[in-house]
């Protein structure tokens, strides 16, 4: 596996940014010409990693996060969101669907929505040191043109 196109972004954790981050991203991955179904489930999971950041890894504060996005010449996108926020102390408890750690009105699905619309999440995390999610996604229909 080669990777063919790589592009990094950081930006502070504020909601506002979560749009422009999905958006990027997706911006990033049109040269695979996904069909919109395929961009629509990266956008989602994109965004739901990008809200755990601002939500969870930093409750409290203003931080930044990182995104690394490489495309491999097997159609194989390959998301990393990375902050430096608080942590997770449990990631099985934390990928459990429903469970949370906000006291708002949060459903706990983030992990679960990007593991059902991506075919690979890895999750990292370190507490006080922040977490790097890594998801990966086959488009199957299409080639990635080298010019």
């Amino acid at each position: 596996m080669k990777i063919v196109n790589e592009m990094n972004l950081n930006f502070e954790s504020r909601s506002y940014n979560e749009s422009f981050a999905r958006s990027a991203v997706s911006a990033f991955v049109l040269c695979l010409d996904p069909t919109i179904a395929e961009l629509s489930d990266i956008k989602t999971a994109v965004s739901e990693a990008v809200t755990n950041c601002i939500v969870h890894a930093y409750p409290d504060t203003i931080g930044t996060i990182y995104i690394n996005v490489r495309i491999t010449d097997q159609n194989r996108i390959i998301i990393k969101i990375r902050d430096k926020g608080v942590g997770i102390e449990n990631i099985k408890q934390a990928m459990e669907p429903l469970y949370t750690t906000s006291s708002d009105e949060r459903a706990g699905l983030g992990f679960a929505v990007m593991q059902s619309f991506t075919d690979k999440v890895k999750v990292r995390s370190k507490v006080g040191a922040g977490t790097t999610v890594t998801m990966e996604k086959i488009l199957y229909r299409t080639s990635y043109d080298k010019r």
